[in-house]
């Protein structure tokens, strides 16, 4: 017959061909009836409330003290298992937990009692594995493996515990006072640092926009400088050649007056010729032809001479103009405006050569009338065809 087990108990097998018993922690095994027995053993893990009241410690001082352990069978390690089976075969697992709680606090106790309650106070820790190695080393011959053991309190009557408590609270509101006090200081320094450091950087910020503010003004200055000379550069070049260009046309404007002047006077000296025709092929008087040639010359001398003035007049303001403008763009294009200058006196020896001819017309006139005017008498004859 086949039997099973979980993992948290073993089996013992042992009667007819089982000298030592087999024992079995989780798994099957096979059973012959009547001959064989099969028994169980817990495997769980068994948690402990071990108490220790009013021990004394190595000075006299009677303590409680509270512990949990927590232990098992170890049913990997054949050996333990063998002595487990051997001092718990047939007993629960509450006679089992009361044997290993027994031992626990006797051992307990007698750690106590060589120890201070400041020592179990103050350092627990040491307390807890002096009574787990104790410990294990009894219960692992009994086959239990003893997994944790923790200080869980320690309290007495005596108020011997709540006086050391006195002292330490004292100290540590003392302390907490002076760090309170010291933490207050260091808040006033580290602020007083604080404000020094936002004040330093402030002044420094307003030092760099300073700097950054006089850098901008001298660029800014600079640039003004830079941008005035090529505004004024570009203000007197284009003024120069303004000056240049009103030049070009007054020069032009001169140029043409002066040959619509001399046209004028072609065009009257023309004029006067068609009538001095005229007049000797239509004219029977002579005297009557000669006041009227004589009218006529003096007519056309008084225009001529008007004309000349005016030429002359227009000619001398035209002039003037030039020469004024000249002058006033003289500082700016000197060299330019001599060049000017030469090449419109060149031109104005045209013009001065036909004032010159103008001027000798009337002489011309005089010398060519003045066989006429020494005849006394004119006599004209009809000529009649057939």
């Amino acid at each position: 017959m086949f039997y099973t087990c979980g993992p948290n108990e073993a089996m013992v097998v042992s009667g007819f061909c089982r000298s030592p018993p087999l024992m079995i922690a989780g798994g099957r095994v096979f059973i012959i009836p009547c001959v064989q027995q099969i028994q169980r053993i817990s495997l769980n893990t068994l948690t402990l409330n071990v108490k220790s009241d009013k021990v004394y410690t190595r000075h006299g001082v009677p303590i409680s003290v509270t512990g949990i352990a927590q232990m098992k069978i170890q049913g990997q390690n054949k050996q333990m298992l063998a002595a487990a089976c051997q001092m718990f075969m047939g007993k629960s697992e509450s006679e089992i937990a009361q044997i290993a709680l027994e031992t626990l606090e006797g051992h307990q106790r007698a750690i106590i009692a060589h120890l201070t309650v400041e020592e179990i106070y103050k350092d627990r820790k040491k307390f807890s594995e002096q009574v787990f190695k104790v410990a294990s080393s009894d219960l692992v011959n009994m086959g239990i493996s003893v997994v944790s053991y923790t200080l869980k309190d320690v309290h007495d009557d005596q108020d011997y515990l709540h006086s050391l408590g006195k002292g330490r609270t004292a100290q540590v509101q003392k302390d907490a006072r002076i760090g309170e006090a010291e933490n207050k200081r260091d808040a006033v320094i580290r602020e007083a640092h604080a404000m020094q450091e936002k004040i330093s950087a402030q002044y420094k910020n307003e030092i760099d926009m300073a700097k950054a503010q006089r850098d901008y003004e001298l660029k800014k200055a600079a640039y003004d400088i830079e941008v005035n000379t090529k505004r004024a550069e570009s203000e007197m070049a284009y003024q120069l050649q303004v000056a240049k260009t009103k030049q070009c046309i007054e020069s032009e404007k001169m140029q043409v007056q002066v040959v619509e002047r001399a046209q004028q006077i072609m065009l009257q000296e023309q004029e006067i010729t068609r009538k001095e025709k005229e007049l000797e092929a239509k004219v029977k008087k002579p005297a009557e032809a000669e006041r009227y040639r004589l009218e006529k010359l003096a007519e056309a001398e008084r225009l001529k001479l008007i004309m000349e003035a005016e030429a002359e007049a227009e000619s001398i303001r035209v002039k003037g103009e030039a020469e004024a403008f000249a002058v006033e763009a003289k500082g700016r294009a000197e060299a330019e405006q001599m060049a000017k200058k030469a090449e419109a006196f060149k031109e104005y020896k045209e013009g001065a050569m036909v004032d010159m001819l103008l001027e000798k017309l009337p002489l011309m006139a005089e010398e060519i009338s003045r066989p006429l005017c020494e005849a006394k008498k004119v006599t004209m004859e009809r000529c009649w065809t057939s």
